[in-house]
């Protein structure tokens, strides 16, 4: 990423100050929050070095909204933000155009995005390695891909899978605590 087009803000929600970086294209960088505005511009700055702090105009405006209300617990539809995917191969695209096609309090597994995408079943790990990459998540819905069998699975934004499952019940979607590995056998 050539940093002198990109600029950035930190702004902040009702679930920690969130980060986002655009150029002349779109969106090319979304941080979820984290609970401190430094640490999310470390984060944004870390994946997008040298790119200028700058005032939200335009569609970046928008998006901030939707995103404060999203956070606020609102029903949002990203699916229509622009993006800038530049640097991103053309399956990692239409992984992530795939995944932006899930609605709101909806979620799919990895298995069945990449039958989706015409791939079998073993392209899951694949699909997975995408969402952990995701440039924009929550414009590109990441959370809403779970694990095989409805499981949460992992999650690499600051909080990990205990943010996952906030931004899901957010959306009404809710889990159950996962039962323990070995069971006692209770005499």
């Amino acid at each position: 990423m050539s940093s002198a087009q990109y600029q950035h803000c930190i702004f902040e929600t009702a679930g920690g100050f969130c980060g986002i970086a655009w150029s002349a294209d779109g969106i090319v960088r979304f941080q979820l929050p984290t609970s401190e505005a430094a640490e999310t511009e470390r984060l944004l700055r870390r994946r997008v070095p040298g790119s200028a702090g700058a005032q939200a105009s335009g569609p970046v405006v928008e998006t901030v909204e939707a995103v404060k209300r999203y956070f606020a617990g609102e029903m949002v539809d990203f699916s229509s933000v622009a993006l800038d995917l530049d640097g991103q191969d053309d399956f990692r695209r239409d992984i992530y155009a795939a995944a932006r096609k899930i609605g709101w309090g909806q979620t799919t597994t990895y298995g069945t995005l990449a039958r989706s995408l015409d791939h079998g079943p073993e392209v899951a790990r694949d699909v997975g390695q995408a969402m952990a990459k995701n440039p924009v998540a929550l414009i590109i819905p990441c959370h809403r891909v779970l694990a095989a069998g409805g499981k949460l699975g992992g999650f690499s934004a600051p909080g990990g899978s205990q943010s996952k499952a906030r931004m899901l019940e957010l959306e009404g979607v809710r889990f159950a605590p996962e039962e323990p590995a070995q069971q006692s056998l209770g005499f």
